[in-house]
């Protein structure tokens, strides 16, 4: 003879619903600070290819002898991937930022601008002669707005 038993192999509605909210809260916490570290990624690749422009910059103009930096010819002064040649810069086709050097004086400053969380705001470093990396709107960090 079998007996029957109230089998509770299972969970309730209300349980699978607590599940439901606690994966939508963590969700809820977690994609923020994951978009918050992607655009930081792609400000520290901005920040690392202004550095490096303003290595090979010194670099063309120690091996020119006539102390003038390369400046790309043309209206914008873009580092086009013609120009990134002159100075031995590779960048990939995926950048998110655009990149141009203006003279300044006797020297040169270096622009990188990228609109990187598809926002109003356009995420815009400087380096110059002197290796000064500047932030003149941080489209990342919200203490510190573009003007």
């Amino acid at each position: 003879m079998k007996i029957l038993r109230n089998s509770s192999a299972g969970f309730t509605l209300i349980e699978l619903m607590i599940v439901v909210v606690i994966v939508g809260i963590l969700t809820a916490l977690a994609i923020p600070r994951y978009m918050s570290a992607s655009t930081k990624t792609k400000q520290a690749e901005a920040k690392s290819i202004l550095k490096q422009i303003y290595v090979n910059e010194r670099t063309f103009r120690q091996q020119e002898g006539n102390n003038a930096y390369y400046i790309p010819a043309g209206p914008a002064s873009a580092l086009t991937p013609n120009a990134l040649n002159q100075i031995w810069i590779e960048i990939g086709s995926t950048a998110k930022y655009s990149f141009t050097v203006v003279s300044v004086g006797n020297g040169f400053l270096a622009t990188a601008e990228g609109n990187i969380d598809d926002d109003a705001a356009v995420d815009t470093w400087t380096i110059d002669d002197a290796g000064v990396l500047t932030c003149t709107c941080n489209d990342v960090d919200e203490s510190a707005p573009c003007a």
